[in-house]
């Protein structure tokens, strides 16, 4: 049996809300990614073009610091790693959390949290933060909530 972990960056709650479930449906460990400095209302306004997540979003290479660096996730098999979907990616921050650890030969399993967009670039995106030995595979955008029970339904599909 795999050890499992579910690493998350939650700006509002609901990407967290998710990713507790699907820790308890796949037995997994949870972590939150939390950046050194919190994102504020202002912060996460996508409307305005000189908001702290719109100037990060718009350099793909920019990293924002991470307030620590405690996930051990070199010691997990497998990862579900979760996040909102922001200018129809992931946040740069999930790329921080990737290049924060040695996770070569892991399996990360993407979910994602989203008004109305999928995937879109994600993979993409965090593939330059891994190295080739490291798959990355969607899993689910979740477009509202979910019961515990759909989640572990969900998980229990992966087979793992």
């Amino acid at each position: 049996m795999s050890k499992k972990l579910v690493a998350y960056f939650s700006a509002g709650g609901v990407t967290a809300d998710a990713a507790k479930k699907i820790a308890q449906g796949a037995n997994a460990d949870l972590y939150e990614i939390r950046p050194e400095v919190s994102y504020t209302a202002a912060d996460l306004n996508w409307q305005d073009k000189n908001s702290r997540s719109s100037v990060e979003m718009n350099d793909r290479t920019f990293r924002p610091a991470l307030a620590d660096k405690n996930a051990k996730a070199e010691e997990y098999d497998v990862i579900f790693l979760g996040f909102p979907i922001w200018w129809y990616t992931a946040p740069t921050i999930i790329n921080t959390f990737l290049e924060s650890y040695e996770i070569s030969g892991k399996t990360i399993i993407l979910f994602a949290t989203s008004g109305s967009t999928g995937f879109d670039k994600s993979a993409a995106d965090l593939k330059v933060s891994v190295d080739d030995n490291t798959v990355i595979k969607e899993g689910i955008v979740i477009h509202g909530k979910q019961s515990a029970e759909e989640w572990k339904n969900w998980v229990d599909s992966l087979g793992l």
